[in-house]
């Protein structure tokens, strides 16, 4: 059977007409996507002002499969954008205009499940919360949940190291993982974690698809807790609410979940989700209490008071399993609630010290007023994570621009206050510049040479996570103009 493939992808000038027939010849025509109306949805990810049209897209059908289509653009040079489930927020899947889409959607199976030792293996493309459906039967979990779950896939966790709503708890997606199966640029296969004695997991889990592409994972299961008691407490100003947090973690306390709501966000969330949210409030704090019976009862007890203590204006309790998931539905849907507050929003992310909310979040406020923007906020607030929203209309030049700025001011009070650019959506393309920022000219030089010791054509993600020497140097002045991606030096592929 021919490919038509072949006919609607090479006449594109940038594609490498050989490369791309060797493709053909591993890749059934079901794999492969050329026509530009059918790559349109590739062409960025959950941050859609940065976008490219790539040469072509691949989704292969098993780990042979993409194992040689690695090796075959690993020969020729050719940029490879590993993707998950697209929902990355800093432009960590956005194509090379050069390069392959590898797609890892076919990669959907969970493998096994052993409840004795609590673990799961599961492909990379498995939603995440496919495997909290698959592992319930045993009476267990898997615990990172990030607001995407129902998209975001765990290859995509991997990559990223996200986290969730419980991630105070129960930690980060690289607190979960036991080993992986990693495919390197050129298209060798290694098994790496705990169970195998070489270990580079670390590394792997958060490089944002620079080093390899995951195709499986071995995860830890939890057992789903006997009780579980969620507090929605509301403040008349988001800087009590700020202190109230602190003061929980203090007291020694471990919320499973400790979320932080400002005004703008529960007006958007209500109107969408109609969670019960007080709309009067400034800000909510969502906390979520879990463990044996008497324990959860003692921590309640002593949260209540720490927040009345903190002048919260009313504290509820979900009195059944249905409103405690109506209370999370509307926390979860607050970046798609955004929607009804402006055309676009931009999510940033950073992490601070807990001891800093109250002084952070007052500097946000004042950059929105500054640059003319309004910021809502919703975030992890037990460990810290902010996710600013910034709310725009993404086809005015302007605001976009405007937007941007913002966005790195704010990463700029993070590091300020003693914290970090990221927290778990990573670097990708949007925040290279403030890489320059964080980290040492020596930092950053050993990050590139890790990145070159696993990918030394550079073909894997090119662009993303690490910003060259060069642009530091430069000043990192490089921001998104038109459409266009914020990395020239990828003119020599």
């Amino acid at each position: 059977m021919t490919n038509p493939y072949q006919d609607d992808v090479l006449r594109y000038p940038q594609a490498r007409d050989h490369v791309l027939r060797a493709l053909a010849r591993i890749l059934p025509p079901s794999c492969l996507i050329g026509k530009p109306e059918a790559m349109r949805p590739y062409t960025s990810d959950g941050l859609p002002v940065f976008s490219a049209m790539p040469v072509a897209v691949a989704i292969p059908e098993n780990e042979q499969q993409l194992s040689a289509t690695l090796r075959i653009l690993n020969d020729q040079g050719v940029p490879i954008v590993p993707r998950g489930g697209g929902t990355s927020l800093s432009g960590g899947a956005v194509p090379h205009p050069q390069g392959v889409v590898l797609s890892l959607a076919r990669f959907k199976s969970v493998r096994w499940i052993d409840p004795a030792r609590r673990l799961c293996r599961a492909q990379s493309g498995v939603r995440n919360a496919a495997l909290s459906e698959a592992a319930a039967p045993h009476g267990l979990f898997y615990a990172p949940d990030p607001s995407s779950q129902i998209a975001c896939s765990l290859g995509g966790n991997i990559a990223e190291n996200a986290g969730g709503i419980h991630c105070l708890k129960y930690g980060l997606t690289w607190h979960n993982v036991v080993s992986v199966r990693l495919v390197c640029a050129d298209g060798t296969v290694l098994e790496v974690g705990e169970e195998t004695g070489f270990d580079p997991l670390p590394l792997v889990v958060g490089s944002e698809g620079l080093l390899g592409v995951v195709t499986e994972a071995t995860v830890r299961l939890r057992p789903i807790p006997p009780c579980t008691r969620l507090l929605m407490a509301a403040f008349s100003q988001i800087s009590h609410a700020g202190a109230a947090v602190a003061a929980i973690i203090a007291a020694g306390i471990v919320p499973a979940a400790l979320e932080l709501m400002d005004h703008l966000a529960i007006v958007a969330s209500e109107a969408f989700c109609h969670a019960g949210y007080p709309q009067e409030a400034q800000a909510i704090l969502l906390c979520e209490l879990d463990g044996i019976e008497e324990q959860v009862a003692e921590d309640e007890s002593c949260v209540r008071e720490l927040l009345q203590q903190h002048q919260a204006t009313s504290c509820r309790a979900a009195q059944n399993e249905q409103e405690r998931t109506l209370f999370w539905s509307g926390r979860k849907a607050a970046f798609p609630a955004a929607g009804r507050m402006a055309p676009d929003y931009y999510c940033m992310d950073g992490s601070i010290p807990r001891r800093a909310l109250a002084e952070v979040l007052g500097t946000i406020n004042t950059l929105g007023e500054e640059y003319g923007l309004n910021v809502m906020n919703v975030f992890h607030a037990g460990d810290g994570n902010l996710h600013p929203v910034i709310l725009l209309d993404a086809d005015d030049p302007d605001q976009l621009e405007r937007a941007q700025r913002l966005g790195s001011a704010i990463l700029t009070a993070c590091l300020d206050a003693g914290g970090s650019i990221t927290g778990e959506h990573g670097v990708g393309v949007e925040k290279l510049d403030e890489m320059c920022a964080q980290f040492s000219t020596t930092e950053r030089e050993r990050l590139l040479a890790t990145k070159q010791a696993f990918d030394p054509k550079e073909i894997l993600n090119p662009g993303k996570g690490l910003p060259t020497l060069r642009r530091c140097a430069e000043g990192g002045a490089l921001l998104v103009r038109g459409g266009q991606l914020p990395h020239p030096e990828l003119e020599r592929f």
